[in-house]
């Protein structure tokens, strides 16, 4: 399987541990604009999104619910706007938070979000529409690919 864009493609698949003083130039895995799956507990829930802001106070993230993925992708899909929520998840509430890379035959989120919809996950979920006062975002795309058909 090849990856897409906005599958993460800048971010190294085995990444060593690096000591919160890593020398200069080393860059880490989970940095703004990288998609992630985030674990949250207490209530239990998963999250796909882009990480914002990653710090000691916890996650800021623009995404959606991963009980809602297949829900978006074919309301994207349609043509539906979708506008991705902005959240910030304190630290204790976070079990987990990992890369949304492809495994082995099992497509990563993004691309199968890519697949579905023919857009990239990055552009969906960027929080540039809603800070710059923008329409939510709809696969106009497929619209007009839909229309000239």
């Amino acid at each position: 399987m090849h990856a897409a864009p906005g599958d993460n493609l800048g971010v190294e698949k085995s990444v060593s541990r690096r000591s919160p003083a890593a020398p200069a130039g080393t860059t880490h895995p989970f940095r703004p604009g990288v998609l992630v799956v985030v674990t949250l507990g207490n209530p239990r829930e998963k999250v796909w999104g882009m990480i914002l802001e990653l710090a000691p106070k916890g996650l800021s993230l623009s995404g959606a619910d991963l009980a809602s993925f297949e829900d978006i992708a074919a309301m994207v899909k349609e043509g539906e706007p979708f506008t991705p929520s902005v959240v910030f998840f304190p630290m204790h509430r976070i079990e987990r938070v990992e890369l949304d890379l492809s495994d082995g035959n099992l497509a990563s989120l993004s691309h199968r979000f890519r697949a579905k919809t023919g857009l990239d996950p990055v552009d969906a979920l960027s929080p540039h529409n809603i800070q710059h006062g923008r329409e939510p975002y709809a696969a106009s795309r497929s619209h007009a690919s839909k229309e000239r058909a």
